[in-house]
C-alpha cells in the first residue's frame, strides 16, 4: 500500500499552536535540496491516518508539497507527541 501525504509551505508568521487550533499540523522537510529545511503544514486528520497505516518505524512515504516544485519520497523520521494528551503534535521527513 502507497503512503501519501499532501502538504503546503509553512508562511514564516503562521504560528504552530495557532495552526494546531484550526486543524493542521506543523510538520518540517529535512533533505530535500541538501542542506535546507523546510517547514510544511498537513491536515491533522490526514498525518493522523498516516500514522495508524504506517507500521514500524522509518517509513517510506510519498509527500507531495504544493507550493514547491519538489515532490518525492520520504521516510518518517520523527513523530513528536504532546507531553500529557495523547495528540500528535508535529512530525518530520527526511528526503530520499
Amino acid at each position: 500500500m502507497e503512503l501519501t501525504l499532501d502538504c503546503s509551505k509553512r508562511a514564516d508568521n503562521e504560528k504552530p499552536g495557532a495552526l494546531r487550533r484550526a486543524g493542521v499540523m506543523p510538520a518540517v522537510l529535512y533533505g530535500h535540496d541538501g542542506t535546507n529545511s523546510v517547514s510544511l503544514k498537513a491536515n491533522t486528520r490526514e498525518v493522523e491516518a498516516l500514522i495508524r497505516n504506517a507500521k514500524g518505524q522509518k517509513v517510506e512515504l510519498s509527500l507531495n508539497v504544493t507550493d514547491m516544485p519538489w515532490n518525492g519520497k520520504v521516510v518518517l523520521q520523527e513523530v513528536q507527541n504532546h507531553p500529557w494528551k495523547s495528540e500528535i503534535y508535529h512530525i518530520s521527513f527526511l528526503a530520499q
